[in-house]
């Protein structure tokens, strides 16, 4: 293999360079998946430790990963696998299970790989696509596909892999057809750190008819409160209104008073309704129900909206099992995104034209114009008389209250600009948390200073140790983890607790947030770990591997010990 300077090869050369360093690594992944055979051959049973059979709560079990036909792993062994890969537990024991699949029940497809006439992480997404196949089923897929593994492009190798599938086990097929057709759901996506998430929802159809009638009518009452946004951008503002129904009612009786009072703002005028909506302090008695009246639309009725079927879909059923992030759950295929280059609008471009005016003089845009200086004092003092006089007066209840923690300088807290980072949202401009926390009543609690170190004297954590050893470490502190530290997450001693010892053990400086399978590997599975003076967690696997984990990521140390080299 050439191991010289780049820059002094001709462009042939350097072609045929690259496509021997490509070759190296092919060679590479058929070894890996070697690898992972023979260490899962290793680890095929476990030790019970009881001698008579009996499992033990929490303790090692066996696991198949690579589909029926395939042999039984010790459910720790892919954790140290994936570690020393550097990649996440769920990685490893998936890229251990498609080696297995590919050995026992795809034979044909496993040869061509070790004979080169197969791209190694090509066969694993075949592998992959057959989990759930039967072993003969998996065989009809394994003769149908041997021969074009490396033959044609990814996408069409997956709708071949689909077909064959579907061509071996039909009534596999058939049921999941049926099982997806009776799916609903809200699925809600991860933060694309720039202040917005995305959420697809399967619902009756005529459910999300009424939903989305209920988002127009908002949008188009915050067009007559003064929003200049476009119509899409009004639309996604309005699901933070749909989230307070009282606060919403009122937005949408204090937009009809406006179209009417303001005479070139009519978007929001019901020509049905002969009586003057009553103003923003009106008794909540005065008032018709939102749901009883619809905001008449002053540009395209519902019959000039596109089809449902010409509006983009995602290419599959968003998983929520993908959204953690590839850190946690390695690289699995996107849940699909409707949020693409050339994306085509939903509603068409003609359903609500932001410059087109009532009276083609250009004054309802003008009007909006001025009202868009107060429109945030607007929204505010509306949110606020909803709950003073308005449908929620009556109980005296608010929507639940969500605890936001901001994270930033306070160099950036006095000047109003800089980066601050939001817990399960990731870093934002300071600009971007007025839109974060609304126009809504807001309340700022004390500060939590994280360098406190807080204990008590139990093994219990309270509350308010668990808050902050969240804070402190946002994410999972096991090596390669990044799944996100939430409230149903173990929080583990790094120190075991002594019922016997000092008083002080369950503090912020002994414990960590870890997903209940690392936490069984690290009491049941010989996995070590110990806080270092600069804060970091260091890791030592059952074989001596080490680890370091700090806010920066996982960093591999040296090996020691007999095998070290």
């Amino acid at each position: 293999m050439f191991e010289g300077d780049l820059d002094e090869l001709d462009t042939a050369a350097l072609l045929a360079a690259a496509s021997e360093f490509g070759g190296v690594q092919e060679r590479a992944a058929v070894r890996m998946l070697e690898a992972a055979l023979a260490f899962a051959d290793r680890n095929a049973v476990v030790d019970t430790g009881t001698g008579a059979g009996e499992v033990l709560p929490g303790t090692e079990q066996i696991r198949v990963y690579g589909g029926a036909g395939c042999p039984g792993v010790a459910e720790f062994a892919p954790i140290e696998f994936g570690a020393v890969m550097r990649m996440s537990s769920k990685a490893a024991a998936a890229f251990i299970g498609e080696a297995l699949g590919l050995r026992h029940r795809l034979p044909r497809i496993w040869a061509a790989v070790l004979a080169g006439n197969a791209v190694a992480w090509r066969a694993r997404k075949v592998a992959h696509a057959c989990l759930s196949l039967s072993m003969d089923a998996a065989a009809i897929v394994d003769r149908r596909v041997v021969g074009i593994v490396n033959t044609v492009t990814p996408g069409k190798l997956g709708t071949i892999v689909k077909a064959a599938v579907w061509e071996a086990d039909p009534e596999l097929a058939k049921a999941a057809a049926e099982l997806a057709a009776k799916e609903r759901g809200v699925f809600v996506g991860p933060s694309d750190h720039h202040g917005t998430k995305r959420f697809w929802v399967r619902a009756a159809a005529g459910d999300v008819i009424r939903f989305d009638a209920t988002i127009d009518d908002l949008a188009r009452a915050l067009k007559t409160l003064g929003d200049t946004d476009s119509l899409d951008v009004r639309r996604a503002k309005a699901i933070g209104w749909i989230a307070d129904p009282a606060a919403a009612h009122q937005l949408l009786e204090v937009a009809r008073h406006l179209a009417r009072t303001v005479p070139h703002i009519s978007t929001l005028d019901d020509p049905t309704h002969d009586s003057p909506a009553p103003d923003a302090n009106a008794a909540a008695d005065d008032r018709e129900p939102a749901g009883d009246r619809s905001v008449a639309d002053d540009t395209h009725g519902p019959d000039d909206r596109p089809a449902p079927d010409d509006w983009p879909m995602p290419d599959h059923e968003p998983d929520p099992d993908d959204w953690d992030g590839p850190d946690e759950h390695g690289t699995p295929i996107g849940a699909g995104d409707p949020g693409e280059a050339d994306r085509v609008s939903a509603r068409g471009p003609d359903r609500e034209t932001d410059c087109q005016t009532d009276d083609g003089d250009g004054a309802d845009a003008f009007t909006r114009w001025m009202l868009a200086g107060s429109l945030p004092a607007r929204l505010a003092a509306i949110k606020q008389h909803a709950y003073s006089r308005g449908l929620a007066a009556g109980s005296g209840r608010r929507s639940n209250r969500h605890t936001l923690y901001v994270h930033l300088t306070d160099q950036t807290l006095a000047s109003g600009n800089g980066v601050l980072r939001v817990e399960e949202l990731g870093p934002l401009l300071m600009s971007q948390l007025t839109e974060l926390l609304g126009h809504d009543q807001i309340v700022v609690k004390p500060v939590i200073d994280l360098h406190d170190q807080v204990s008590v004297h139990s093994y219990e954590i309270p509350d308010r140790i668990r808050e902050r050893v969240r804070l402190r470490h946002p994410v999972d502190m096991f090596p390669y983890s990044a799944a996100e530290a939430t409230t149903r997450m173990d929080q583990d001693h790094i120190i075991p607790y002594d019922r016997a010892g000092p008083p002080g053990q369950t503090g912020t400086d002994n414990l960590i947030p870890q997903g209940r399978l690392h936490h069984r590997a690290k009491t049941f599975g010989g996995w070590k770990c110990r806080r270092l003076p600069t804060g970091a967690i260091e890791w030592t696997s059952p074989h001596g591997f080490q680890f370091h984990v700090d806010h920066t990521g996982t960093h591999p140390m040296p090996p020691i010990g007999p095998g070290a080299c």
